[in-house]
């Protein structure tokens, strides 16, 4: 099967990427070649660069994939279908000479047609080109699971896949400061780690069951899916190829959806028929757990190109947020690195130019088991707390960008809910608050649940419940409970209505010797 997929791989190779025009967005190469000649003449005669020309097609075949689902999923033109399937296509922009874009919404380096082989002039952020549908995590290869043997779809357990308990290890990078240099060749810091692997050996697991669903998950995202169905189809990958066994191994928290204005701890309810539009801007955010060690990872997904750099302020502010974290970093200078990216941005959204700003009331975390915000924020404006960071702990990463005010306020239906880490010894009268407390105990634990959970007919944990946890009625007592603190509601997360907000998010571990980003994968 691999010396089958290298195979396809090296014909696509060849095949899709050739220097020959690329086909216009879900077309079948009628039309829509004449108007790729017109653009490549006009960009000649004009004596402007072939990036120039490359970035306005790009914009205008994205703007095209609303009316067209064939485009958006990767499918369109005579070599449209092959280009999908590598990860180009027309939307993608990929142009003569290769993708012609880069993550940041810059031209790319090397390549294109115009210059007889020169290369292209890289452009600053802020107001950057689209960048390529495969960097925008839409569809594309999402089969990176098939390199360890895993089926597609996937349906082995990755514990399985990795009989000796040799997961994927994280991006390593070295801690921040100079007093820290000796710590990457330091036998004794060495030998630390090598005492115990039980934590680094978990996260590592969570992670790649992390990256395998998400991959799973990038491939069926597309406009027209149900928000419920998508998630529902997530959590049920997540609970295959993790092993779901109660307590001991599963899901950390519902998978959030959130939606444009709305920045975080939004899922669908029972009865919630929200579906996913060409339009939106989409944070999908969700975990996983192996013996309570939690691995914390969102992205956002934004089919309209036009929010490309909304989507590569936040992705390149987390980033600055991992190089700035290590042992004995300051949590508010961080904050002030992450925030100098993030606002180093601005959006045009129909003519009117945004700039983007950090959610300032979002922040990172620290995580420790069975508990996802553990007392350690990580702000992501610059702030005046002088907390430290510490060997062995894990972090959350994550920053929030948007065009509106730059602050969040609890608003919407809640779906999310949470026992409290340190619950109040409470007497409870209700029966029905006895037995839905008893429910979340076996099952969730502090770990955070949703309504939707509690509905299914394992209530949660099939391996627990089989097919009778389904709970009738739970509301009262649910009310009851959050009403007597024992249980946290966690409403959504939004902004100003109008504007658009975009995440992403990685764990990290700060070993002795250096700083391993757990949840890092080849899509973000």
């Amino acid at each position: 099967v691999a010396d089958e997929l290298a195979a396809a791989l090296a014909r696509l190779d060849t095949e899709v990427f050739k220097p020959v025009a690329a086909p216009a967005a879900g077309g079948s190469g009628g039309g829509g070649g004449d108007k790729e000649k017109r653009r490549k003449k006009k960009g000649k005669k004009g004596g402007g660069s072939a990036a120039a020309a490359d970035e306005a097609a790009s914009a205008e075949t994205g703007r095209a994939g609303d009316a067209d689902d064939t485009a958006v999923s990767g499918g369109g033109g005579a070599e449209g279908g092959a280009a999908g399937g590598a990860g180009g296509g027309a939307e993608g922009g990929a142009s003569a000479g290769g993708d012609g874009m880069g993550a940041d919404g810059g031209a790319a380096a090397d390549g294109g047609e115009g210059g007889e082989g020169g290369k292209k002039k890289r452009r600053r952020k802020k107001k950057g080109a689209p960048a390529s549908r495969e960097m925008r995590l839409l569809g594309g290869d999402c089969r990176y699971y098939m390199k360890y043997k895993q089926t597609d779809p996937p349906t082995k357990t990755v514990a399985s896949l990795f009989p000796d308990g040799a997961f994927p290890e994280g991006e390593i990078q070295e801690h921040p400061g100079d007093h820290n240099t000796y710590r990457i060749t330091s036998e004794e810091k060495r030998a630390q780690e090598r005492m115990d692997t039980s934590v680094v050996d978990a996260l590592r697991e969570g992670a790649e069951v992390h990256r395998q669903v998400r991959n799973f998950a990038q491939g069926i995202i597309k406009p027209g899916i149900k928000l419920a169905d998508m998630c529902e189809q997530i959590e049920n990958m997540n609970r295959r190829l993790v092993g779901e066994r109660g307590l001991e191994r599963g899901i950390a928290f519902p998978t959030g959806c959130s939606i444009n204005h709305v920045a975080a701890h939004y899922t669908p309810n029972a009865g919630d028929d929200t579906v996913l539009q060409y339009g939106d801007v989409m944070k999908v955010d969700f975990g996983t757990q192996i013996n309570g060690y939690i691995i914390d990872c969102a992205w956002t997904v934004a089919f309209d190109p036009v929010y490309d750099p909304l989507l590569t302020a936040a992705k390149e502010a987390t980033n600055q947020g991992i190089k700035s974290a290590g042992i004995d970093a300051i949590l508010g200078e961080i904050g002030g690195d992450i925030q100098e990216v993030m606002e180093s941005y601005e959006v045009e959204i129909k003519g009117k130019t945004y700039p983007v700003k950090a959610l300032r009331n979002l922040n990172g975390h620290s995580i420790r088991p069975y508990n996802i915000h553990a007392g350690k924020s990580v702000p992501v404006v610059r702030t005046h707390d002088p907390t430290r960071m510490e060997e062995g702990e894990v972090f959350a990463i994550e920053t929030f960008g948007s065009t509106g005010r730059g602050e969040i306020t609890e608003d919407m239906e809640c779906s999310h809910y949470m026992k409290n880490f340190e619950v109040p010894n409470v007497p409870l009268r209700l029966q029905s608050a006895k037995k839905l407390l008893a429910h979340i105990n076996k099952t969730f634990g502090t770990l955070a649940f949703c309504r939707r959970w509690l509905e299914r007919p394992d209530g949660g944990s099939t391996h627990l419940w089989g097919q009778t946890g389904k709970l009738e009625r739970y509301l009262g007592a649910l009310r009851n409970l959050c009403d007597a603190g024992i249980v946290d509601a966690l409403p959504p997360l939004v902004d100003i209505r109008g504007s658009y907000t975009a995440q992403y998010e990685h764990t990290i571990y700060l070993r002795p010797t250096c700083k391993e980003v757990i949840s890092r994968g080849d899509d973000y």
